[in-house]
């Protein structure tokens, strides 16, 4: 009981912050800073607490094509909420949903029916970076223009939404063994929420912006995954936790400092 308590609380903390994050310095931020190991760290250790260290170092290198099912269950959503956006919103949340849930699941099946080392799994991931920063790129940044006040209502909404879906995946993940549990970790878990709520509040264009710029922020989570496969088992799992962290997060702050210093070269030159 403690322990699902303590998803509860975990992931509800984790998605508040982002729509937060994402009402006040937008949907663009918001995405990059989606890239951050948040929910694939709170799967993967919470499997680790239930399953073992060797488990969950096990899941991990799965869990590298779970990002590539990630991807494309960005860019369904994507393409089916373009194509609704005459629909009523909910229709549109709905139906992006399915096709996003139907092609993550699709592509989970096709990469579990393959062996794949540690360094198969980080190449094939950091290809796929690279191919969905070209073809999201395409894709329009819009800025959140008139907030919605967060009443208890709306806090009520994200914080059951949140503890539903991390439930059911860490659920499931206990059970149907490592190379499954690794695929589902990949899942967006704090962050398709975030794309719920923002949909349902502001329309599709934030949420594209938000599927816009998850890639950039991706390489925190590979190497994040990468840190816990190689650390899990020399380190254990609290100590193996937070060198992963402190590692993605040396990662995302070079990178958005690279951009902030390359921007400013951009402005001064113009």
């Amino acid at each position: 009981m403690e322990l699902i308590l303590a998803k509860i609380a975990v992931s509800i903390g984790t998605v508040l912050g982002l729509s937060m994050l994402a009402e006040r310095a937008g949907p663009r931020v918001a995405g990059v800073l989606s890239g951050y190991p948040l929910g694939t760290a709170i799967l993967l250790y919470f499997i680790a607490v239930e399953q073992g260290v060797a488990f969950a170092s096990e899941s991990a290198v799965y869990a590298l094509p779970g990002l590539i099912a990630t991807l494309t269950f960005l860019y369904a959503y994507f393409i089916v909420s373009r194509q609704c956006v005459r629909l009523p919103v909910f229709p549109q949340i709905l139906l992006s949903s399915l096709g996003a849930f139907v092609t993550y699941l699709s592509v989970s099946w096709l990469f579990q029916l393959a062996p794949m080392s540690l360094t198969q799994a980080a190449v094939i991931l950091l290809v796929a970076i690279v191919v969905a920063l070209i073809l999201f790129r395409k894709i329009e940044n819009v800025r959140i223009l008139n907030r919605v006040r967060l009443t208890k209502r709306v806090v009520l909404l994200r914080a059951s939404l949140a503890a539903i879906i991390v439930l059911v995946i860490s659920g499931m993940a206990a059970w149907i063994g490592p190379r499954w549990a690794g695929l589902l970790s990949g899942f967006p878990v704090t962050l398709y929420p975030m794309m719920l709520i923002l949909h349902f509040t502001y329309g599709a264009e934030p949420v594209h912006t938000v599927i816009r710029n998850f890639p950039r922020g991706m390489g925190a989570l590979w190497v994040y995954i990468l840190a816990v496969t190689l650390g899990y088992p020399v380190l254990g799992l609290g100590l193996g936790t937070l060198c992963a962290f402190g590692a993605a997060t040396v990662y995302l702050v070079g990178y958005t400092t690279f951009v902030w210093v390359r921007q400013k070269s951009v402005q001064a030159a113009q």
